[in-house]
């Protein structure tokens, strides 16, 4: 934090903050009155969008940015600045919905659809949740990443018809409770 405005509480200048994917909301409709500003109607996201001045938000390719104390999350010190980047991006994005749909409960068993940058936070937030999880992707050559080094218990790949066979015996048994699609940042999810 470089500098802080009069009306500015919960910061001073030195913090180590970041900013997520909104720079500011209206903060009074319902959306917002619920803590779901990312649906609010006049909320302006952290790129490409006209700020309150007129400018144009610039993100991360910027190399300042004035942003509502709202949206300031702060990083702690024990955190480097680049593992707390990924989390304010694709870490947020997935979750956001896990915890919304209450999906951070150990015992369940979530599919992840997709191991990109998302899928990737999908697995790590799902196991620290407690979760049992599958990967599901169309590349067999992301097994031993999803097993060995972020956790997953277990992986598929889509183009195999006897793997996708096995998915839809389980389908049947209410194996999983939850997959999600973690494919070109949308998210979503099918309950069994």
């Amino acid at each position: 934090m470089i500098e802080v405005g009069s009306k500015v509480q919960k910061y001073k200048v030195g913090d180590r903050v970041g900013v997520g994917c909104m720079v500011n909301s209206c903060r009074s409709c319902n959306s917002c009155d619920e803590d779901l500003e990312n649906y609010c109607p006049k909320s302006i996201p952290t790129y490409g969008a006209k700020d309150i001045d007129g400018s144009i938000t610039q993100g991360g390719y910027s190399d300042l940015v004035v942003v509502d104390e709202h949206f300031v999350i702060s990083i702690p010190d024990n955190l480097p600045l680049e593992a707390a980047g990924p989390l304010l991006c694709a870490g947020i994005t997935v979750y956001s919905p896990l915890i919304f749909f209450g999906i951070d409960k150990p015992g369940l068993h979530v599919g992840v659809v997709g191991l990109g940058g998302l899928g990737h936070m999908a697995v790590k937030f799902a196991k620290a949740f407690g979760a049992k999880v599958t990967v599901i992707s169309t590349s067999p050559n992301k097994k031993k990443e999803a097993i060995e080094r972020l956790g997953a218990d277990s992986f598929l790949v889509s183009r195999n018809q006897d793997e996708l066979e096995v998915l839809s015996l389980s389908l049947s048994e209410p194996f999983y409770n939850y997959f999600m699609k973690v494919v070109w940042c949308k998210i979503c999810f099918v309950y069994y």
